[in-house]
């Protein structure tokens, strides 16, 4: 184009606008307050002049258009315009019961998806009776044992419509089956659910610690369902890559950007060789990513994911279609930004790092609540989260134009380094043979490390100022008094259901169903030995979450993490 056309821009936007923009308008009408704004600015718009043609040229190669490769300027032709990024709370506590009664409070509030937090023992595959789990049932998050509670947590909620995310990785693949089965008796084909699992297991032995088995199985059992998930469960993410944990143990941005690319690059290769073609799955690869404090280098980091993932899929995997190119994230804003002291500040915390988000393109978002430093939020303070997402959706004019930070110098240039660096990082990766390798090495846990521990001594320092922590501290400062406690009762209560449910149950189906999980265990990692099916029928059977994970811990072990200094 470069030469032809002193101003190439120009039919290219016409182009742009004429075909996808009016193609999206058409499905999704712009909602009618935006008409007063124009939907999208350009170097045209900059000056009295049009701008060079090199410039142009720079605008077509690495920003392009909403809904257009590379993607930097966003997923969609009309962005907010048309609609709002999904607003979540993330919740879940105690038991099933309690968990639906707080997830139906949250959507009559207006919130548009769940977001579900497991507890502990849920996290790492024990069940509630195991003595293990002691203290830890439904603490910090719901206790899920079999699929008669995923039947509770989900009662009255309307499965075809609602979609579910669940941060749960290394018993993924057991709670999506709980879902698949929920949806069975209640009449939703598995091809109707809408949501995501993390099934992130790479980011645990990083960053987060809730795996089970080492990392090679735990790629395999990961793979395994987003295979299954492309035939069978379409509609649904099979894996939600998360930088989130990763930034929140301590890295920077662009590690956060980098360490999780790789991971995905990681999986990718394990299900092209169980022979799912890339376009086949690549676009329902979901991403949670961690908004923190320095608002423009967010803003940028989402625009630089976005070019990031995109060339790497056209240009490394051959990837055809938009849609497998196009990085679609949730994101939750930083947990490990919460302060305990003067907890209200963080309100103000999350809406700033709520509208770097927004102003980054992200489509779906759930803030992490003023009062979490101190122990699960309270129904207030889920609200107040709920609300501040939609204020910025409604008051403030940032949801009216697209990509409005475009052609910041500070923004593009951050954008640029972003992706650059993040680039070298995935470059070092392969070159130690993978994600893989730099987790069993150690590597990757040690950069982490080091960069949290420069950010812990600026902190110490003073050079990092947190406000109410060390500058302008409030002596004598009293806690809230309306901090949740769960209730003790859970433990005994979900103890007595799991006791009921084992004296109940067919015991001949349960273990016939064990039996088959476990061949399948045993066999070759393939196409032919995808471990969903057997699953999906040990949940069938009302075998425990428990007893699904033992099969693989007797047959795969648990993995030992090397020692980071």
């Amino acid at each position: 184009m470069a030469g032809n056309n002193p101003q190439p821009l120009i039919p290219a936007l016409v182009a742009w606008q004429t075909g996808d923009l009016a193609k999206s308008i058409e499905r999704a009408p712009e909602r009618p307050e935006t008409n007063a704004f124009q939907r999208l600015h350009t170097p045209l718009d900059a000056g009295p002049q049009p701008p060079p043609e090199a410039d142009q040229q720079w605008y077509l190669e690495m920003l392009g258009f909403p809904g257009q490769y590379p993607f930097t300027r966003g997923v969609q032709p009309t962005m907010y315009r048309s609609r709002f990024w999904t607003m979540r709370q993330y919740a879940g506590y105690g038991t099933a019961a309690e968990a639906n009664e707080r997830f139906k409070y949250l959507l009559s509030q207006g919130q548009t998806g769940l977001s579900v937090a497991f507890d502990l023992a849920t996290q790492i595959g024990y069940d509630s009776d195991d003595p293990l789990a002691a203290g830890e049932v439904g603490q910090a998050g719901v206790a899920i044992d079999s699929l008669a509670d995923m039947e509770a947590m989900l009662e009255g909620i309307p499965l075809d419509k609602v979609s579910i995310s669940m941060t749960i990785n290394a018993p993924a693949s057991v709670l999506l089956a709980m879902v698949i089965a929920a949806g069975e008796k209640r009449g939703v084909p598995a091809n109707k659910l809408t949501g995501t699992i993390q099934n992130d297991i790479l980011k645990e032995y990083v960053a987060r610690g809730t795996y089970i088995f080492p990392p090679g199985p735990s790629v395999r059992l990961a793979a395994d369902t987003i295979a299954y998930c492309a035939r069978e469960v379409p509609r649904w993410n099979a894996i939600s890559v998360s930088g989130y944990h990763i930034r929140d143990a301590g890295s920077t941005a662009a590690q956060e950007m980098g360490f999780a690319v790789a991971n995905a690059m990681a999986y990718m290769d394990a299900v092209l060789a169980r022979g799912v073609a890339i376009d086949d799955f690549a676009g329902r690869i979901s991403w949670i990513f961690n908004t923190q404090n320095n608002f423009f280098e967010e803003a940028a980091k989402y625009r630089a994911l976005r070019r990031l993932w995109a060339t790497i899929l056209k240009e490394q995997y051959g990837a055809r279609k938009p849609a497998s190119m196009t990085l679609r994230t949730h994101i939750q804003t930083g947990g490990a930004t919460l302060t305990a002291q003067q907890p209200l500040n963080n309100i103000a915390r999350a809406a700033f790092q709520a509208l770097a988000s927004v102003l980054g393109g992200i489509q779906s978002m759930a803030l992490s609540c003023y009062d979490e430093a101190l122990a699960l939020p309270t129904e207030e303070a889920q609200a107040t989260a709920l609300r501040t997402q939609q204020i910025i959706a409604h008051e403030i004019g940032a949801t009216e134009v697209i990509d409005p930070l475009a052609g910041s110098y500070y923004v593009e240039s951050l954008t640029d380094a972003l992706e650059a660096e993040a680039r070298g990082l995935i470059a070092k990766i392969q070159e130690l043979g993978g994600s893989v390798k730099a987790i069993e090495s150690g590597w990757m846990q040690q950069q982490i490390a080091d960069s949290a521990w420069r950010a812990q001594q600026a902190i110490e320092s003073g050079e990092q100022v947190i406000v109410g922590v060390n500058a302008y501290q409030t002596p004598d400062e009293e806690r809230p008094v309306g901090i949740f406690r769960p209730d003790p009762q859970t433990y005994r209560t979900q103890h007595a259901r799991l006791e009921t449910l084992k004296t109940t149950r067919d015991h001949a189906a349960v273990q016939a169903a064990l039996a088959k999980l476990r061949q399948t265990a045993q066999a070759p990692a393939g196409p032919d030995s995808n471990l969903m099916p057997p699953i999906l029928d040990a949940v069938r059977a009302y075998a425990t979450l428990g007893e699904i994970c033992g099969v693989l811990r007797q047959e795969w072990g648990e993995y030992e993490p090397p020692t980071v200094i």
